[in-house]
């Protein structure tokens, strides 16, 4: 398939327009295109209507559906892809991890999903300083690869975690670090690419004689080589009128580089080059309309040795814009700006909160001026430099100076979710939405265009979050519209068309970074006139003749009101629900505050999403089931929807591990949403067996104490395992937990207590099933230890508290359970005492899933109020002097690994217990970042879970543990973190409260006892 050269030589000067593929989602046949390409791929092939609705989203605001899906494992399963769907004429949109904020990724026909199988680095080259890579490595992957070499991937993104070479390379992704290193184009040295015929080429810088063997080449690849320059010649000087200066562009197609690099100077249908003909750098940027990568040479950058922050505080977004002139004169790495929205956001949420405490008073806005290099020294002045040119301009009220990775924790963190936490600030469907956020002028027009973009928005009413790079002069400004109103989309486009304007005024860009996509593409024949514009459009004829690639990107494109998200979706059904949904929208609106932007498919770091990371799947993600969701809920009878076994099969694999609650900075809670709709599936379906006993723990877990030890022998029987595994689908690879004749209880009513007149008064102890019936030994070390500390102890051992229920979706039983709880404990405990206990997962349901069940209940908001973390009540006790730890102790100046429960962290962080456990004298305390243990309760025990369980543990958990010498004491909070860490490691693991009991007396360490 190629393009004849009057076709070619024609292009740029307003040739037809662009033939289109067929509209709407079906194309031709696709049971013979599906059928096609499960005999040709390697690779799954989806095509079923859940996961044409999780890829039909991205990012961004639109929202299209595709035919299908494929998820090729190698280049041959790519091109055999292409090949079929150019024979049914079904259009092909490339796919990374689907973070595009302006549509880039979804479309019409045939997603590729390149980022769960194409995901290796084929080679790192430390002394050239390149790395060999496939399209679906992630940016902060090669970047931990290139680490042990001094090295690091130059573009600096905000979604590092999971944004895929890939996708940064079809962006021209930009970053931070541009100011320094550039963009994605500046880093790209060679690809393997895919050609819109199903061809394969290799793309490079060639000199003249090369580029005169591939041009006569009877190919595409051929036809490319001989008809681009010509494309080039002919639109010479629209190139360079149209063409905008301002250097940091991710819009349109690179033509002007090709006149830079001598293609300017090509003569008759070869060329005669003077300089390297680069397609490789020339594609970087075409969204995937050209060209499909399928591997990529990149350049790596020295990493430097140290990295300092000035972060001034300013009363106004226009102030730090102001102050910005000056940070750049004292030559910085980079310059970025935060404003009051997203700051008062990040003090909501568990996971950023720590930033908060660093900062002075209420600044309306923040500027990150980094400084990088191997001098601390010299950069420890520019610090110093910069804060003293501020003072003496009269720029902001205080400046903060970050030193050490410690103290830039916080603010690194923050400033990385600076999208997601401004999307959390979206109420319903009013949204602050990316259409306007990626333009950028020269830093010495900023101020003023800054202040002009406020007067647009002033002018339509609409408010907006502002962040971005200063140092580059792109700010990523979001405006709240709602999609749903159409008003509002009229004011959205009459936005979009002053901004446009304005910065074309400026001599600015309109994409610098996030691509032109389905938002800005429409646009681009004012922004770059009519005959450069008419010359990409022959460009995109010339590769791609049958515009099969990502269609309507970047030429020929639908109106950016087209496609919208919101507007798609019908109004959602009445649907009566068990939990509380306390956002608009109900279940639906829950489910659908996620906005894709994928922090949910990062690794090796934080808990989210523990099974995407064991098995790289989309639809394993918070974002593949919330979207999961929303097309359930969005269908005419919701509750037949929720009962379907394919969304079922989505979801069966989340672990309900509440990361996603603090993680996401939208707060989806998938653990709630997956209760629900488990309830919802019981009623259609019935309840499991398995179901039902796990979810009366408690009940069994007492049994089994008062039957013990006879009780704990048919758990060491092959034969009654495999029963088990076989009957009840409980995994016989996995011990079961044994139980303690010496309960909890039966020492309570058995040991002396405190005195009637404990001076702290009464505190009441959840004695929680497993606390209870399996480890009883942590629980008397609490009891003694809040004791010792002058509380009076009362045990809450009536009932379950209902976590085991929720777990399994018996929310039924749930309520009940958590009804007779709160009023057991109204009735018996002294009005306003704490309630505290060991097992973060039960006493956390008492703050959090039990006002969901009953949110108008006074009764249980008042329990709810009073929960207290054990470790803070001792590590008051401690600093009041009321216990005191012994240095002679056997804890004393040892190694603590620390391993936190999920609940815990997400519903009230580890500060308490890493406190708690630093009270002991001389010892280091190491929290470890290792994710989920993999264990959840029951789902460990499951045996179609098992092997998840364990390569959710095997992910870092292990290792970790494995990797501390014999001396190292390790510590957990959670029941079901201690079962999986000795399954895992053989190591035991004590509860903190063991540790501190331990530390009021003397003498050899023991082995921790349940």
């Amino acid at each position: 398939m190629t393009a004849s050269s009057s076709d070619a030589s024609t292009a740029g000067r307003g040739p037809e327009r662009a033939a289109r593929p067929e509209s709407g989602t079906r194309h031709g046949d696709t049971r013979a295109l599906e059928h096609r390409l499960r005999r040709d791929l390697d690779g799954e092939v989806r095509f079923d209507d859940y996961t044409r609705h999780l890829y039909s989203r991205d990012a961004s605001m639109y929202a299209i559906t595709p035919v299908g899906v494929v998820l090729p494992r190698h280049a041959d399963d790519v091109q055999a892809a292409v090949a079929a769907a150019a024979e049914h004429g079904v259009p092909l949109v490339p796919r990374g991890a689907g973070t595009s904020l302006a549509g880039q990724t979804v479309g019409p026909g045939l997603v590729l999903d390149l980022s769960r199988h194409l995901n290796r680095i084929v080679e790192l080259d430390p002394e050239a300083r390149t790395a060999l890579v496939e399209p679906g490595v992630v940016q902060a992957q090669l970047n931990r690869a290139a680490a042990p070499s001094g090295l690091v991937f130059g573009p600096d993104t905000s979604t590092a975690n999971r944004a895929t070479i890939g996708g940064m390379i079809g962006n021209n992704s930009g970053g931070s670090g541009s100011l320094r290193h550039g963009m994605t184009i500046d880093h790209v040295r060679e690809l393997d690419v895919v050609l819109s015929d199903a061809s394969r080429a290799h793309l490079a810088p060639v000199d003249a004689a090369e580029h005169r063997r591939r041009a006569v080449l009877p190919t595409l690849e051929g036809a490319v080589y001989r008809e681009l320059p010509r494309i080039v010649r002919a639109n010479a000087r629209a190139i360079a009128e149209g063409t905008p200066e301002f250097w940091r562009r991710s819009g349109g197609y690179r033509l002007e580089r090709l006149v830079r690099e001598g293609a300017e100077g090509a003569e008759g249908a070869v060329g005669a080059v003077d300089a390297p003909f680069d397609l490789a750098k020339f594609v970087v940027g075409s969204e995937g309309t050209l060209v499909i990568a399928t591997r990529a040479l990149v350049d790596l950058v020295p990493r430097p040795a140290h990295t300092v922050i000035a972060v001034g505080h300013f009363t106004s977004v226009a102030g730090a814009v102001d102050a910005t002139a000056d940070a750049l004169a004292c030559e910085p790495a980079a310059v970025e700006l935060m404003d009051r929205t997203i700051l008062e956001l990040s003090r909501r949420k568990i996971e950023y909160a720590p930033l908060g405490g660093i900062l002075a008073g209420d600044p309306g806005a923040l500027l990150f001026v980094s400084f990088s290099g191997d001098d601390e020294g010299e950069l420890r002045g520019r610090l110093q430099r910069l804060t003293a040119r501020w003072a003496r301009h009269g720029h902001g009220y205080h400046t903060l100076h970050a030193v050490t990775a410690k103290q830039q924790e916080a603010l690194l963190k923050v400033r990385s979710a600076g999208l997601g936490l401004l999307m959390a600030a979206g109420e319903g469907t009013r949204r602050p939405l990316a259409f306007v956020e990626d333009t950028a002028v020269d830093p010495v027009h900023l101020a003023d265009y800054t202040r002009r973009f406020q007067e647009v928005l002033d002018r339509h009413g609409l408010a907006a979050g502002f962040y971005g790079h200063c140092s580059v002069g792109c700010l990523h400004i979001r405006p709240f519209v709602d999609l749903t109103d159409p008003a509002q989309v009229t004011t959205m486009r009459a936005v979009a068309e002053e901004i446009r304007d304005l910065v074309t005024e400026y001599g600015g860009v309109n994409s610098s970074e996030h691509g032109d996509g389905l938002a800005r593409s429409e646009f681009n024949p004012l922004l770059f006139g009519r005959d450069l514009y008419e010359a990409m459009r022959g460009t995109k004829r010339l590769f791609d003749p049958r515009n099969l690639f990502n269609p309507g990107k970047i030429v020929d494109a639908p109106a950016m009101t087209d496609h919208l998200r919101d507007r798609a979706l019908p109004p959602a059904p009445e649907l009566r629900t068990r939990l509380a949904f306390e956002v608009l929208g109900g279940m639906r609106g829950a489910a659908d505050r996620c906005m894709n932007i994928g922090l949910c498919r990062k690794s090796a770091t934080g808990t989210m999403c523990p099974s995407y990371m064991a098995t790289r799947e989309e639809e394993h993600s918070t974002r593949g089931r919330a979207n999961a969701l929303v097309k359930a809920l969005s269908e005419p009878d919701p509750r037949q929807a929720l009962g379907d076994e394919r969304l079922h099969g989505i979801l069966d694999l989340c672990l309900m591990c509440k990361a996603c609650k603090s993680e996401c900075p939208l707060g989806v809670d998938m653990a709630t949403l997956k209760a629900e709709t488990l309830s919802h599936h019981h009623d259609l379906h019935g309840v499991p067996l398995r179901s039902r006993v796990f979810g009366a723990i408690r009940l069994l877990n007492r049994l089994g104490s008062a039957t013990a030890p006879l009780s704990n022998l048919p758990g060491r029987s092959r034969l009654v395992r495999r029963l088990l595994e076989r009957r009840l689908g409980i995994t016989a690879a996995r011990p079961l937990p044994a139980f303690a004749r010496d309960n909890l209880l039966r020492w309570f009513r058995q040991h002396e207590g405190a005195a009637p007149t404990a001076p702290l008064g009464e505190v009441t102890f959840l004695a929680d099933s497993f606390t209870t019936y399996t480890e009883p030994a942590i629980g008397r070390a609490a009891v003694e230890l809040l004791e010792l500390a002058g509380w009076r102890v009362r045990l809450a051992a009536q009932g379950c508290c209902g976590r085991a229920s929720l777990s399994k979706g018996l929310l039924d039983d749930a309520k009940r359970q958590s009804a007779d709880f709160a009023r057991t404990i109204a009735a018996t405990a002294a009005p306003d005492s704490p309630v505290t206990g060991c097992e973060p997962s039960c006493l956390m349901t008492l703050r959090d899933e039990h006002l969901a069940l009953h949110p108008d209940d006074p009764v249980v908001k008042d329990l709810a109020g009073r929960v207290r973390q054990v470790e803070e009540l001792l590590t008051e006790a401690i600093d009041a002097g009321r216990l005191r730890l012994s240095p002679e102790a056997w804890p004393a100046g040892r190694r603590l690994l620390y391993h936190g429960h999920c609940h815990q962290k997400a519903e009230v962080g580890t500060a308490a217990t890493i406190a708690l456990l630093n009270r002991i004298p001389g010892v280091e305390v190491v929290e470890l970042d290792a994710g989920c243990c993999g264990m959840a309760g029951s789902f460990g025990f499951e045996s179609e879970h098992y092997e998840v369980s364990m390569t959710v543990g095997n992910d870092r958990l292990f290792p970790a543990v494995n990797a501390e010498p014999e001396d190292t004491v390790i510590v957990a909070t959670g029941a079901s973190c201690r079962q999986q860490i000795f399954h895992g490691t053989e190591r035991h693991a004590w509860h903190p409260v063991q540790l501190v009991r331990e530390a009021l007396l003397t003498g050899t360490a023991p082995a921790p006892s349940g």
